[in-house]
């Protein structure tokens, strides 16, 4: 991919504000698909103060990096000392509490239980560490709002996305007691 992007001279750039930081099992969710290639430009948010704080930002090649003269580009959340020092804090959790290999086991037991359902109300189920979809046939006279409202009742927050699929994002420190 990065090759391709460099013979036609175009920037590879992933948004990593929802996947990065762990979520897919990897600390960056272009792992999956990318491997050992980088992108230019990855963006980051949510994750990166461990929902504190509001922080975003940005990882950068060098290449890229050295073209950025001060004045030349903005951030929302820039320049924010207390965010910086909850990202800091927040990013370090994330490696020494082991966050991101528990997404990947935690996530694989969470994928495993729901395609251990047998419902004929369920078309796919697509996940990545503790980042997971499961879509309910479009046929249905209800839809993926319905289940989250359901879910809700009984005690578990989720979000309807695409109409028919409810999204599952636990946090990155549940365990396989909390997951059951």
């Amino acid at each position: 991919m990065k090759a391709l992007c460099k013979k036609y001279n175009v920037l590879l750039i992933t948004d990593e504000v929802q996947t990065g930081l762990g979520r897919t099992g990897k600390l960056m969710g272009y792992e999956w698909d990318l491997g050992d290639e980088k992108p230019d430009i990855v963006t980051l948010g949510k994750a990166i103060s461990g929902g504190v704080t509001p922080v975003s930002g940005i990882l950068a090649s060098n290449e890229v990096m050295m073209t950025i003269k001060p004045g030349d580009h903005g951030s929302t959340y820039g320049g924010n000392p207390l965010g910086m020092a909850v990202a800091q804090a927040a990013v370090q959790c994330l490696v020494e509490e082991n966050m991101v290999e528990n997404s990947s086991k935690m996530g694989r037991i969470l994928h495993d239980k729901f395609t251990a359902f047998d419902s004929p109300l369920i078309k796919e189920v697509r996940s990545r560490g503790l980042f997971c979809g499961v879509e309910f046939h479009h046929d249905l006279p209800v839809n993926g709002n319905h289940f989250a409202k359901i879910l809700m009742k009984n005690g578990l927050l989720t979000k309807a996305t695409h109409d028919y699929c409810v999204r599952f994002a636990p946090a990155l420190v549940i365990n396989e007691e909390e997951l059951n």
